[in-house]
């Protein structure tokens, strides 16, 4: 069999194959953005959506109609109007209807359309639709030659090229999708106050940004929520048409009684399934990633009712909803991306301003159009009823006319100089309307046409009353989605909030009592409970180890560890190991070398400062925050001099005003806490001077309770020394020998 190179499909192309592909992908791209994943500015549907309402339509399926089953609405549009897979056209049909979808639905649905859990929709058979009075506004014009008509794919029907109806569906109910290279995000808005800036902008076309924010606050979701931006900040979005707004659900305390509350949830938001919300917060306690969170029930029905049960009834509500804001779509953003087809079907990203004003405009061409081919239906009436006034006139002859002549339709369009359109309506009368009161009701019927004629003339020559006409229909559209109707109230909150705090530690781990021990050789552990800290010698070690430091804390609190050469380490109490056994190694968890000694481990939590001095004699005081650290490397906080090393690690309570500083030649010094320098790292400043040896201890206190030191002994009974006026002196003094019973080892 011969090949038939006449067929394009047969023939051979010899062409570089980029080139081909550039232009084959070229024609695919530009289909999917105009005619598939784009709205257009004026309607803000896409064709899909578009075909769905027009072949509802034509199905008679008004809101005051019966339901039909979705499978007749989808069968006809893809057999008519959109050759596609009818699963695609039913899911836009499904949104389409779905309520926390769309802020005005466009059909009313009977049946299971799915729901905010994220449950699918039943399958066509079983559900029924219609159109809702939303939709009839869009579509209102339709018939009066107010848009364009097209041929449909195979040419057997026509379909409108775009809706007029004075409905702002583009912003009012949103829409999102992903064409090539470009995709387009608009939320939802509150048709009255869209409306209210149309009103103005047909008045002030050149009035700016700010002035249609006057009006439109921002987006108003089918969900509610609350839109926690700036104002700034959403201006900055609309002006570029480009942005982000961030959404927050609803919440409120419910007080249980003794002190017990409970957070209620009732709006979510928007875009957001409540069930894979639910999920992700019992996702949370089940990895107690958020201990301060005990449960979370969902105790919806028609209206949503999430309820979060706290730890304890001392939990912050506010830090626990920051917390599950930070970590789960209760707080989620909706982008802003004003990409659509304008009038020319050209994509371009519009302000929200420009986006109004071309919908304004459009409604202006709408206007005219009515008017035209209304003026044209009234041209057409009026010469009827010239012909038929004639007729009546005329009558005893029309009649004789019509009895004797073979061809009365020249005869009459010859006599009484009617048209073709006349005679033939008059041959067409009927006897019964041959009455004397017809001839009123023609002529009545005749002035009415005359007087509406001449207002719809000067209409279109007045841009002045188009201006009028426009606002007078727009404000009666409003007063369908006035804020005082159920439909068209405000849903979502324009409520400034800064962003979520950061989740404090204590929320992110159970605090429970613990006592810290480390031992001489390193070994670290964690008792349960705030244990008896002279009893840590009863504890077990490893042959020849025993303890050095033993201090109470939270599994919340970070540890510091101080190493002789200056560098301070960070460990979270919850990361230590259990009170069995020796514990671990502490080096295994720092980055502190094997050589390196330890000079002191405390929790951060103990003081807001702390005094730190190398043995030389200098140091300084510096404040817990800055000397802790974030990596395993540690911290470099004091620098020691030559072969100098840190001794001494003290915390500083909050009353404290003076330092007592003892050396290892037994001399001891006083001085004013005002006179020790507070610094974030260095060597610091002399504390005491010395002749030979060096710094053996330093601490804090309070001077008009004088100095306390542990006797030692069994019983571990403390003096004080209540006046120590004899060794004060100034900052760097020798010192003088301390008082009687003072610690032999020169340590307090």
């Amino acid at each position: 069999m011969a090949t038939d190179l006449t067929d394009p499909f047969n023939a051979i192309v010899d062409a570089p194959f980029d080139s081909a592909l550039s232009e084959r992908y070229l024609v695919y791209a530009l289909s999917t953005i105009t005619a598939r994943s784009l709205p257009d500015v004026r309607d803000g549907l896409k064709p899909v959506h578009r075909r769905l309402l027009w072949a509802m339509r034509l199905l008679r399926l008004d809101p005051n109609q019966a339901f039909k089953k979705s499978a007749r609405v989808v069968g006809d549009v893809i057999g008519k109007y959109h050759p596609h897979g009818d699963q695609s056209v039913y899911d836009a049909m499904v949104r389409l209807a779905q309520d926390f979808s769309l802020r005005y639905p466009l059909v009313d649905g009977q049946g299971n359309f799915g729901n905010i859990d994220g449950d699918n929709a039943a399958a066509y058979r079983y559900t029924e639709a219609r159109l809702t009075q939303v939709a009839i506004d869009l579509m209102a014009g339709l018939d009066e030659d107010a848009v364009d008509f097209r041929a449909t794919y195979n040419g057997e029907d026509r379909e409108p090229e775009l809706f007029p109806g004075m409905f702002p569906n583009l912003l009012a109910n949103g829409a999102s999708g992903i064409a090539v290279g470009m995709a387009t995000s608009i939320p939802p808005h509150n048709a009255a106050e869209l409306i209210d800036a149309a009103i103005m902008l047909v008045d002030q076309p050149g009035a700016d940004d700010a002035a249609v924010l006057e009006h439109v606050k921002g987006p108003d979701f089918p969900t509610g929520g609350i839109i926690a931006d700036s104002e700034a900040a959403i201006a900055e979005a609309y002006a570029t048409g480009r942005g982000s707004f961030r959404v927050r659900a609803r919440w409120a305390i419910e007080d249980q009684g003794r002190g017990q509350w409970l957070a209620v949830i009732d709006q979510v938001p928007y875009g957001v399934q409540k069930g894979k919300l639910i999920e992700q917060i019992a996702g949370l306690i089940n990895d107690k990633k958020l201990p301060i969170l005990a449960d979370v029930r969902d105790e919806s029905d028609a209206e949503i009712r999430i309820v979060l049960e706290p730890r304890s009834r001392t939990v912050d509500p506010a830090t626990l909803m920051d917390g599950l804001f930070r970590l789960t779509d209760l707080e989620s953003r909706v982008s802003l991306n004003l990409n659509v087809l304008d009038k020319d079907r050209t994509p371009r990203v519009m302000s929200l301003r420009e986006a109004l004003s071309a919908w304004v405009a459009h409604q202006f061409v709408v206007l005219r159009r009515r008017t035209e081919h209304r003026l044209a239906k009234i041209a057409d009436r009026m010469e009827l009823l010239e012909g038929y006034i004639i007729a009546f006139l005329n009558l005893d002859r029309v009649i004789e006319i019509i009895r004797t002549e073979d061809e009365p339709k020249p005869v009459m369009m010859e006599e009484f100089k009617l048209t073709d359109r006349q005679a033939e309506a008059i041959l067409n009368m009927r006897l019964r309307s041959l009455r004397k009161l017809e001839e009123m009701e023609l002529r009545g019927e005749r002035d009415a046409l005359e007087k509406e004629q001449a207002e719809l003339t000067q209409l279109l020559g007045s841009e002045a009353r188009q201006r009028t006409r426009l606002k007078r229909d727009l404000k009666a559209v409003r007063e369908r989605y006035g804020p005082e109707t159920a439909l068209g109230a405000r849903r979502t909150a324009i409520e400034e909030a800064g962003p979520a705090r950061e989740i404090p530690l204590e929320a992110m781990i159970e605090r429970e009592p613990i006592t810290v021990i480390l031992s001489e050789r390193g070994w670290v552990r964690a008792m349960k409970g705030h244990g008896d800290l002279a009893a840590t010698d009863d504890l077990k070690f490893k042959e020849g180890d025993g303890p050095r430091f033993a201090f109470h804390a939270q599994t919340t609190d970070k540890l510091l560890l101080a190493a002789e050469n200056g560098r301070f380490y960070t460990i979270g109490a919850d990361k230590l190991p259990g009170g069995r056994g020796f514990g671990e190694p502490i080096r295994s968890m720092i980055d502190l070398g094997g050589e390196t000694n330890i000079a002191g481990f405390l929790a951060a939590s103990v003081a807001e400062k702390l005094l730190v001095a190398a043995n030389d004699g200098r140091g300084f005081q510096v404040k817990t925050a800055d000397v802790i650290a974030e990596t395993r490397k540690g911290k470099q906080v004091v620098n020691p001099k030559g072969k100098a090393r840190l001794t001494v690690v003290r915390p500083i309570a909050a009353e404290d005003d003076y330092v007592a500083s003892v050396g290892e030649n037994r001399k001891l010094v006083v001085f004013p806490l005002s006179e020790l320098a507070e610094l974030t790292r260095g060597q610091g400043v002399q504390l005491q001077r010395y002749r030979d040896g060096g710094l053996s201890d330093a601490r804090t206190f309070r001077f008009e309770e004088g100095l306390s030191w542990t006797m030692g002994g069994s019983e571990g009974r403390t003096r004080t020394e209540g006046d120590m006026s004899n060794w004060r002196a100034a900052r760097g003094a020798a010192g003088r020998m301390p008082p009687n019973g003072f610690p032999r080892d020169n340590r307090f």
